[in-house]
């Protein structure tokens, strides 16, 4: 009976933790932000959904996902963006806070050291998807086939390829990393992996200049044959 009478309590006091407002079992980062829909709109890359949280609204944009009026979610890692344009939509956001880790439920505590430490490259290589894109050169820069078709050449080299940002994921092994097409292609290599301390949201055409690693090995199956890292980005539209 005493032991049936503790588990109860512990079941109870697991049940009682929460992030001010979802009631979880497990700690909560203290830097969860729980927001709750106001308003969707859909973008062909994006969905910018308009939140409240505590009192205050303010817009935030995820990866494409189906949401609505009510929906509650959770994150802890965002990237802000002011007076950002969205083409789709034809309408400039006077901020507009870009998340990659939104959540139904609340951040755990140990999320981000766990992605920094014990599993750092769960976010890192992802499959990756040809997109029909055509990215016209610019002054000094090099195309993704000609990077790889004259690697040795490159290897250790500070370049600039432009291209659209395909993926982007943040705060892995503190830093941002990027994938980048073209539309050119070498083999079966058609999209560049870049590592950058800057912000770029997905869709948009930008020139990044880094300097160019081969057969780089993160461990845990993570190899790149080329990839371009401390990259700086600049801007040459905006989608």
């Amino acid at each position: 009976m005493r032991i049936l009478t503790i588990a109860i309590v512990s079941l109870f006091l697991l049940a009682a933790c929460d992030s001010g407002g979802t009631k979880v079992s497990y700690k909560v980062d203290p830097n969860n932000h729980e927001v709750k829909v106001k308003e969707v709109l859909q973008a062909s890359a994006y969905t910018y959904l308009l939140v409240k949280e505590n009192g205050d609204e303010y817009w935030i944009a995820v990866s494409r996902m189906e949401a609505a009026e009510g929906n509650v979610f959770h994150y802890n890692r965002s990237m802000e963006m002011k007076n950002f344009t969205s083409k789709d939509l034809s309408r400039t956001f006077d901020k507009v806070l870009f998340i990659d880790n939104l959540s139904n439920a609340p951040i755990p505590a140990s999320s981000e050291e766990a992605a920094m430490t014990q599993q750092p490259h769960q976010n890192i290589k992802p499959v990756l998807e040809k997109k029909e894109v055509k990215v016209g050169q610019h002054e000094g820069t090099i195309s993704i086939a000609e990077l790889y078709n004259n690697r040795a050449k490159y290897e250790n080299q500070v370049v600039k390829v432009v291209g659209e940002v395909t993926k982007f994921n943040t705060g892995i092994m503190k830093k941002n990393w990027a994938h980048i097409q073209d539309g050119t292609v070498s083999g079966e290599n058609f999209d560049l992996t870049v590592t950058t301390l800057d912000v770029v949201p997905i869709g948009e055409v930008v020139i990044f200049e880094g300097k160019i690693s081969l057969k780089k090995d993160f461990g845990a199956g993570y190899f790149y044959e080329v990839i371009m890292e401390d990259a700086k980005a600049s801007r040459t539209s905006m989608h």
